[in-house]
């Protein structure tokens, strides 16, 4: 799951691209800019496929902003065999997996403190992206379990050397 949001700093706005999985409602891949181009995506994507290392034909799922439907972010998915999933337009029940993130960051970090600068909400973000919300975070979809506590617990069994 994929999304976008953005925060205004006094600086000016900073935009978000996040990359969600569904099953453990970890965010895998995130990317910060001052802009909207498809770099900021891109960037994301790179970052999850990074992390996971994806088999061909995992489903990538975002809405339709122009980002997500540009012939660069299109040719990455096909490049590295992902499958793009596109929500209804106007819809955001279709992403609710990725809204309800963004809610959560809103609530807990965006609407809690005024943000002089960019840097300082990056950092912010940061903290609570790869230190509170992955990590620390209990969630309900998952039996109260962090992120990676439940992807901990569903990992294989490690081969027997």
């Amino acid at each position: 799951m994929a999304d976008i949001t953005q925060q205004r700093t006094d600086d000016g706005w900073l935009y978000l691209a996040v990359v969600l999985d569904a099953f453990s409602r970890r965010i895998v891949g995130w990317s910060m800019a001052t802009h909207l181009r498809t770099e900021l995506v891109l960037d994301a994507l790179d970052m999850a496929i990074t992390q996971r290392n994806p088999t061909p034909g995992l489903v990538h799922h975002s809405d339709h902003g122009c980002q997500y439907t540009s012939l660069a972010f299109g040719r990455r998915l096909r490049e590295t065999g992902l499958v793009a999933s596109m929500g209804t337009v106007g819809d955001a029940l279709d992403n609710a997996v990725a809204e309800s993130f963004f809610a959560t960051l809103e609530c807990e970090l965006f609407d809690r403190h005024h943000w002089p600068t960019r840097q300082g909400l990056r950092t912010a973000v940061f903290d609570f992206i790869e230190i509170f919300y992955n990590r620390q975070r209990r969630h309900s979809t998952l039996d109260y379990h962090t992120p990676v506590s439940y992807e901990q617990q569903h990992l294989p069994p490690a081969p027997a050397a």
